[in-house]
């Protein structure tokens, strides 16, 4: 059954070097729009949802440009505010080989969301049309004034009976020196308030500052997350382990734990075409999954999916459907490879 989901967050500009240049010997750059929400929004709504965003876009050509955009992407875009002049940015290296991609973030503090007064949100008539609202640990990096509207906006959803959804995606270079005990507070307070959380063993380790005997990341993951969950009442935790395999293939291990039990998948080894956004698509399963009431193997498999399907194509945001991802994920239970569809 559709629902309605929004996403609070910053629409970003993606200026990408053609191929696998750099920044130092390109002269030409490529650019789209997406973000965190953006690439969840869009992907929920390919799954028959439909997907809004809050945010606030630069009242100029440049904020036409990413209306435009995100529209083309099915996102619903009647929350959006105008206002401000900037838009946050960043330049996209693709790596090859040895040489990892590299991003560089340009302009964030300075961007029409970052600086918007939270008086444009309506807060309150937002969390009585929402079954659900999905907010991400980049955008609680950004300053105080867009967490104290993250929180504001959590808090009312919750209220309102809403699911509130949280994805920890700690960056270092946005939380800047001893950013762990920085960041610490505000991560604490966002899961009190959520319903679905996605984070691994590393987040609980360092970011939450907990404790575990045990060396092998799985098994760090099966002590750490039930006491997540305890700790902060959360009814859904889900996240992912990457492997990254001597040829440059990956593979993702994921897992859900609700109802005090943990349910696995693993994808394939699979080649990576661009990997920014995948974490995304994987949320957005887990999302779609749990709204949708699906049994846990069920929707840890379509997310994981999900996941790997959006390392195949160019962009940050996911494009594929649910029958897209239902086939993806029954070619990975059987270990196959699919051929071409005539």
């Amino acid at each position: 059954m559709s629902k309605k989901i929004a996403s609070f967050g910053e629409v970003m500009m993606r200026l990408e070097v053609p191929g696998y240049g750099l920044l130092s010997q390109g002269s030409t750059l490529n650019y789209s729009f997406s973000g965190t929400g953006v690439n969840v929004a869009s992907a929920l709504s390919r799954y028959g949802h439909r997907g809004y965003m809050i945010t606030t876009l630069p009242d100029n050509p440049l904020g036409d440009a990413a209306l435009s955009y995100l529209q083309k992407l099915g996102i619903n875009m009647s929350l959006a505010q105008r206002g401000g002049c900037y838009i946050g940015s960043y330049f996209l290296e693709n790596g090859f080989g040895a040489r990892p991609s590299r991003v560089t973030y340009t302009n964030r503090l300075e961007s029409s969301f970052n600086t918007a007064d939270g008086a444009l949100y309506s807060f309150t008539e937002i969390a009585d049309k929402m079954d659900a609202i999905t907010f991400c640990g980049i955008t609680l990096a950004m300053n105080d004034n867009v967490r104290g509207q993250m929180k504001q906006l959590a808090a009312a959803v919750k209220n309102k009976g809403g699911k509130v959804v949280f994805d920890c995606n700690y960056r270092p270079s946005l939380w800047g020196k001893n950013g762990y005990e920085a960041a610490r507070p505000h991560y604490e307070e966002m899961l009190q308030l959520a319903d679905i959380v996605l984070m691994n063993e590393k987040d609980a380790l360092h970011v939450l500052g907990m404790q575990s005997q045990a060396e092998a990341r799985k098994e760090q993951l099966l002590e750490l997350i039930p006491q997540v969950a305890k700790a902060y009442h959360i009814a859904v935790i889900a996240g992912t382990q990457r492997t990254i395999h001597p040829d440059n293939t990956h593979s993702l291990l994921g897992y859900i734990y609700r109802e005090q039990a943990f349910s696995f998948a693993d994808a394939n080894r699979f080649a990576v075409y661009d990997r920014i956004g995948a974490g995304d698509a994987f949320t957005s399963g887990i999302v779609h999954g749990v709204l949708e009431q699906l049994a846990s193997g069920e929707i840890i498999a379509f997310a994981v999916a999900a996941g790997m399907l959006a390392h195949t194509v160019a962009g940050d945001t996911p494009m594929a459907n649910v029958h897209d991802i239902n086939q993806a994920a029954a070619y990975a239970m059987n270990q196959t490879v699919r051929d071409i569809e005539r």
